[in-house]
């Protein structure tokens, strides 16, 4: 038996997100410019995930801890996990990507991966920049990725004080 799908739209500093999963998993959180719409009220893993997400951009949470899902190639799945593995605050060039997940001419293909993600923020690829350190292709806008690098290295300053 299949599992309802849910939706829950949510606010943020980075514009209106849509989180998407069943009771069991969260599949996709992605940036949207749709209107509000009137989703059924969605399970309690759904309305975690928000949580997270406001103390993500509130600078109390660093790392996610939500089953997730998304479907992909073995391949895609290596990136994936390895884009849980930058740590929060820090960036990593695409080919360094490449060479974590044991293919260092793969460089193009993790790039691909990258834009496939469907699972924004919490799987962080807007931590993956050029090799020669600028910001390249992030599916919700270069604005966004240069707005949540920011907002995590910041909140390693403030750490700090």
């Amino acid at each position: 038996m299949e599992e309802e799908i849910y939706h829950l739209r949510i606010d943020s500093p980075v514009g209106a997100l849509k989180i998407t999963g069943t009771s069991s998993f969260i599949n996709a959180v992605s940036f949207t410019d749709e209107a509000p719409e009137d989703f059924p009220q969605p399970p309690v893993l759904l309305l975690d995930c928000a949580q997270q997400l406001y103390e993500y951009f509130s600078g109390t949470r660093k790392t996610f801890e939500l089953p997730l899902y998304q479907e992909g190639t073995d391949f895609q799945q290596q990136v994936w996990k390895q884009l849980q593995e930058i740590p929060f605050g820090q960036t990593i060039s695409y080919q360094q990507l490449a060479k974590r997940v044991n293919n260092p001419k793969s460089v193009r293909a993790v790039g691909n991966t990258n834009g496939k993600n469907r699972l924004a923020i919490i799987v962080p690829c807007h931590r993956v920049i050029g090799s020669n350190g600028t910001l390249t292709g992030y599916a919700g806008g270069i604005w966004r990725k240069r707005w949540l690098i920011e907002h995590e290295r910041a909140d390693l300053f403030t750490g700090l004080m």
